[in-house]
């Protein structure tokens, strides 16, 4: 029984309890943030896989929503209008687009503005009337209203139906699209 009296007074308890206290905290402390470390990746793990669930449903639906797709020969079973009447988006690509600065006087940022206003190929430029064009580059402002378009139907045309000899020959004679 001595022993113990003598264990309980002369033990600095004050030095034990001052080290063991702290280290306690720092315990409790770290073994909480663990946790909610754990609870948060959980979290993100059921909400990735949640989210991956939700892209292959929706890939599954696009893919579904277009009919008879014939892959042989790259055509399908409706026309871009009733897709479209029928609220299904066919996606044919980005659009086929020309270098149109083949044309003499056409630069990139006439290029550029003809893109904007949706001429892209040399079908669409030599379909497209010069007032047309005209009425674009007054549009884009006075640097680009010095520019004259009355050839570049007609060369774009004999690019659209591959006469590059005939072109060349033509461009030969124009100064910056001009006769």
């Amino acid at each position: 029984m001595e022993f113990f009296k003598c264990w309980l007074t002369d033990f600095p308890w004050g030095v034990f309890l001052g080290c063991l206290l702290p280290l306690l905290l720092l315990w409790w402390f770290m073994n909480r943030q663990i946790n909610r470390w754990k609870l948060h990746a959980n979290e993100l793990e059921d909400r990735i896989s949640f989210l991956e669930g939700e892209l292959a449903a929706c890939r599954k639906s696009k893919v579904s929503t277009i009919p008879n797709v014939d892959t042989a020969n790259g055509s399908s079973g409706i026309t871009a209008g009733a897709a479209i009447a029928a609220g299904v988006g066919v996606y044919t690509g980005p659009p086929k687009k020309d270098d149109l600065k083949i044309v003499e006087g056409i630069g990139p940022k006439i290029e550029e503005l003809f893109n904007n206003a949706g001429i892209f190929t040399f079908a669409e430029l030599a379909e497209t009337s010069v007032e047309s064009m005209k009425s674009i580059l007054d549009a884009a402002g006075p640097r680009f209203q010095i520019h004259n378009p009355t050839t570049w139907a007609a060369q774009a045309a004999l690019a659209r139906d591959g006469k590059w000899d005939e072109l060349k020959k033509w461009q030969d004679e124009l100064y910056k699209g001009k006769a």
